[in-house]
């Protein structure tokens, strides 16, 4: 008998609570109420084993446990169990040492405090049943190790590799007995060209490498980069798109660096400060805990913050499930998002996750961090890291989208009120930003009238920026109390008079040319505004700074920090922006010649969300990023490889050289004086017999419902294992809404992003762990997922994906398309395909079916891909895609 909804809950209210994993979940899949007593097994292993991670089901945690997954539900009921007992065991091995006795003293404080399920087996486990409970066990902080300066590392050697070296340290990394890969060790060596000493000035060595999907590109840089820096004393910055990448590429080190130990001494993970745990916001969230529902989260938060690698919590060792399970009200306030970290002030700073990891990046031999912050780093000059001399970038093709974000400005009223907020503090409202007089008041003291003036002009024109509510009165249109937020009603206005069509939902775009009057006005105070605030902070800078050098002898170490931290800030926070915003508004009001290529690109934009206005302002981006890109970071190395499954255009009958241009010019490579080293390894596998693509020609795709149903019977065909590729979110919500019953009807599950409350890097470890699950995505998704297997068997467009019309891509495919705006659109929704492509095939054994759901896709576009797909009707597609993914699922061949 196969019981239903309020059967189930009637049930199982005559019984103990149940075991089960991610109580959320399983409730949505009963269609019952969420359970309010639950042994969730999720909470036990985030508890038992903090810092491991684990997709969140049944098959998920028994692979992480070491236990066989098992195949159908009835067997993961019965694993629940074996799976709890093996997590207790591992507790009961850390009894009589200081990690247990912590343990239990969290056990303890949960069960008096909210009587949590697990307690009292945990205690038992721990051999401590009478154990007391301590409130010192939510604060991690006391036993945390504290950083220590060390001497600025010496000079780097210049000494170059050989291919011949190159390749031995792959063979070590590889070990006896792996695969032999020759194509793998020919990338190697190419690379290793990378890491040649510089001989000229502002030339680096540059290295553009394709390396087919299956080359081993990973392992193939590691050797050559490892190996330098091993030999010159300098670490290799290696940079991923993404942070499930970086995870990725971690992961990969493993080969080179078994050890955790040593991995952990030779290998950094670098990412932004927003990605961290921070101490002073989990201590001050602590204090704010009087809701039960806020305990438990809290408490694996800190058992997680002792165990924890590097502390980032957003990708890294965080158990990405818990803001699904628990909710972003406390979760999401642990790390430090809204840039209110008050640095040396703090009275964690020498716990500090963030310093902890820029000091040991001095010291490492391979940094694993991603284009966006080795952007922006490049923009400021340098960043806290340095400049380092060698860069490996992996997924190359994202050079050009990464440089375009950090090499960007905007004067928006989210920007703007942003500063204020840095600048006055919290007026009204759940923060606790300080403001700058606080954050530095005991210099103000020290330092008398030289830094009060400036310090005080300064706050007092902090006033012209957006003020508590502005969102509010943009929005309602009403009266602006100040010249930003005057402006940005100018700019809002101009953009709804000059924007094409207007459905009251979307955001919209509008040219600045030609300028409205009011905005041209209000667009003339907002500089004089920003004039006056600009000047005392320029002339607070030089006080602290004369502090620093006309008296270094009488400062204590301490107080350098402090003041040294209190003047990049205001550089970075303050000055920075108000010069490019400055800038931007000045240039406003220079017409531009008809026709002329312009050097940067400006628009007026009004952003909404769910129909309502959030936001206006004026945008400024580069035309060509690769510029700065050029200047800033690539020139100033010594050397650089460049690298991805991807980096050359195949459009139709274009030549080797037309292509490798084109790849010079999405990577910058065109901007520097020393021509790049190419390089091009295909991918081993045979596409022939392990794939099938097919275009649909009868699904329209302007209909969501057709979508959906075409989608639902491929996910059915394939029997799971499929992921489906979106370009909108809207669309991405509405097809999972429709097809997730049905599929979980048969046994499928259906996992979302932008709909599942957790991270891509979970939801791509759940998809990877449940064979037969299924995935919708949108870019995120489609650039270096790594699934091999059948977990991912199935890849599905819902149309082709071409690049969002927008006024910046309008000015793009005008001046960079060398005379051919079309080619331009087609580069990139190829480019967008042969990456989805590419997740497919993973390994040798892998065979997998790409399908497009648009009838009017057009041939030119599938060059890129490395079989041709057919037109077929949906009905063809479902039967074949059916038949040979059966065919590879019983072991035969292809035909």
């Amino acid at each position: 008998m196969v019981l239903q909804g309020a059967e189930i809950e009637r049930e199982l209210a005559l019984h103990p609570p149940p075991i089960l994993v991610h109580a959320p979940a399983t409730a949505r899949r009963l269609d019952i109420p969420p359970f309010l007593d639950s042994y969730d097994l999720l909470e036990l292993f985030a508890f038992a084993l903090p810092a491991r991670l684990a997709a969140p089901t049944p098959r998920g945690l028994a692979a992480a446990l070491g236990l066989t997954p098992p195949h159908e539900d009835a067997d993961a009921a019965a694993l629940l169990p074996e799976i709890a007992t093996k997590l207790l065991r591992a507790l009961a091995e850390t009894r009589n040492s200081a990690a247990g006795a912590d343990a239990a003293a969290m056990a303890a404080q949960l069960k008096a405090t909210i009587n949590w399920a697990w307690a009292d087996s945990v205690l038992a486990a721990l051999g401590t049943p009478d154990a007391k409970p301590d409130r010192n066990a939510f604060r991690p902080w006391r036993r945390l190790p504290e950083w220590e300066d060390d001497a600025p590392p010496p000079p780097p050697a210049s000494h170059g590799i050989t291919a011949t070296e190159t390749r031995q340290r792959l063979a070590e990394i590889l070990g006896e007995g792996s695969e032999q890969r020759p194509s793998q060790a020919d990338y190697a060596s190419a690379a290793a060209m990378a890491f040649q000493p510089r001989e000229v000035e502002g030339e680096p060595r540059l290295v553009l490498a394709e390396a087919g999907t299956g080359t081993g590109k990973t392992l193939g840089y590691i050797a050559p980069a490892s190996l330098w820096a091993e030999r010159n004393g300098a670490p290799v910055w290696l940079s991923t798109y993404t942070r499930n990448l970086q995870r990725q590429l971690d992961q990969e080190l493993a080969r080179l660096y078994p050890d955790p130990e040593e991995r952990r001494a030779r290998v950094v993970l670098r990412k932004g400060r927003e990605n961290y745990l921070c101490l002073l916001n989990l201590e001050e969230v602590q204090g704010q805990m009087t809701l039960k529902d806020s305990v438990l989260p809290l408490a694996l938060a800190a058992r997680w913050t002792t165990h924890t690698r590097e502390g980032d919590i957003l990708g890294g060792d965080f158990p990405g499930w818990m803001t699904e399970v628990f909710g972003v009200g406390v979760i999401g306030h642990l790390p430090d998002r809204r840039g209110e970290c008050i640095r040396s002030a703090c009275t964690h700073y020498r716990k500090c996750f963030v310093e902890h990891s820029i000091r040991r990046a001095r010291h490492a031999r391979l940094v694993v961090a991603n284009h966006a912050l080795v952007m922006v780093q490049a923009a400021l000059g340098g960043g806290e890291d340095g400049k380092p001399l060698r860069y490996v970038f992996d997924e190359g093709h994202h050079i050009f989208d990464a440089a375009d974000g950090a090499f960007s400005a905007a004067i928006t009223g989210f920007e703007t009120a942003e500063l204020r907020r840095w600048l006055l503090g919290a007026e009204g409202g759940r923060s606790r930003a300080k403001g700058l007089q606080r954050r530095i008041e005991d210099l103000v003291e020290e330092s008398g009238e030289d830094v009060t003036g400036p310090l005080l002009a300064a706050l007092h024109a902090a006033q012209g920026l957006p003020g508590p509510f502005w969102q509010t009165r943009m929005a309602e249109g009403t009266g602006a109390s100040n010249p930003t937020e005057a402006f940005l009603a100018a700019v809002r206005a101009q953009v709804l008079a000059r924007a094409p069509e207007d459905d009251g939902q979307y955001g919209l775009e509008a040219d600045v040319h030609p300028l409205n009057p009011e905005v041209e006005e209000t667009g003339r105070l907002l500089d004089v505004a920003l004039s006056a605030l600009e000047d005392p902070l320029k002339k607070l800078c030089q006080a602290l700074q004369s502090r620093i050098d006309h008296a270094p002898e009488e400062l204590e170490t301490s107080d350098r920090i402090k003041l040294e931290t209190a003047i990049r800030g205001l550089e970075r926070r303050g000055l920075m922006p108000l010069a490019a915003w400055r800038g931007m508004l000045k240039g406003m009001t220079v017409v531009p010649e008809p026709g002329t290529r312009p050097r940067m690109v400006d628009w007026f934009e009004l952003t909404r969300r769910e129909a309502r206005d959030v936001d206006a302002g004026m945008r400024r981006h580069w035309l060509d990023p690769t510029i700065p890109f050029a200047t800033d970071l690539a020139g100033p190395a010594h050397g650089l490889l460049i690298t991805s499954a991807t980096l050359r255009d195949r459009a139709p009958n274009a030549d080797e050289e037309a292509a490798w241009r084109a790849a010079e010019a999405r990577t910058g490579a065109g901007h520097l004086a020393m021509p790049a080293i190419r390089a091009a390894v295909p991918s081993p596998f045979d596409y022939q017999s392990q794939t099938r693509a097919f275009v649909v020609t009868d699904v329209d795709k302007s209909r969501t419902e057709q979508v959906a149903s075409a989608m639902r019977a491929l996910f059915l065909a394939s029997g799971g294992g499929g992921l489906g590729l979106f370009t909108a979110i809207r669309r991405l919500r509405e097809v999972a809404r429709l097809i997730a019953p049905p599929l979980l009807a048969e046994g499928i599950p259906l996992y979302a992003q932008h709909v599942d409350a957790m991270d891509n890097s979970t939801l791509v470890d759940v998809f990877r762990a449940e064979e037969d699950s299924c995935l919708l995505g949108t870019d995120a998704m489609r650039d270096g997922v790594d699934v091999p297997g059948r977990s991912l068997r199935l890849l599905v467009y819902e149309r082709v994906p071409w690049p969002r019309p927008t006024i910046l891509h309008r000015e793009r495919r005008i001046h960079l398309s060398g005379g051919y705006p079309k080619g331009y659109d087609d580069a990139e929704a190829r480019h967008r395909l042969r990456q989805g492509f590419g997740r497919l095939i993973r390994r040798g054994e892998d065979k997998g079916v790409f399908v497009l759901l648009d009838p009017r896709a057009p041939s030119r576009l599938m060059a890129g891909l490395p079989v041709e797909p057919r037109r077929v009707t949906l009905k063809e597609a479902v039967a074949e895609t059916e038949a040979f993914l059966r065919e590879e699922s019983t072991g035969g061949s292809a035909p």
